[in-house]
């Protein structure tokens, strides 16, 4: 495991920050590095530009889920419960909650 520490030294607007990676993720790193003739700090720069997008977007699927799914309740004119904010925890862990009157 390579070792990095954070320290928020300002070079250029850019803070200096050090992390742990494994030896093989170094390995790819210094790879890369030397295929594309750059330094490890750009590769591994791009490579995290590149990334976070991929990373944000994870925890908003389920909102975007969610919200699709509102909009087909809304678009069909799908109804519940008319008590569903106040048992809702009956009808998500009742398993034959049509029983009920709605």
């Amino acid at each position: 495991m390579t070792t990095y520490r954070t320290t928020y030294d300002i070079i250029e607007n850019m803070l200096k920050t050090y992390l742990y990676i494994p030896e093989d993720l170094n390995k790819k790193i210094d790879y890369t590095a030397k295929a594309q003739n750059k330094s490890k700090a750009d590769v591994i720069r791009q490579a995290l530009e590149n990334g976070i997008g991929a990373v944000q977007q994870q925890g908003t699927a389920s909102t975007e889920v969610l919200l699709k799914i509102a909009e087909l309740g809304k678009k069909y004119n799908v109804k519940g419960p008319k008590d569903s904010s106040t048992k809702m925890d009956e009808y998500l862990w009742d398993k034959d909650w049509s029983r009920d009157e709605k």
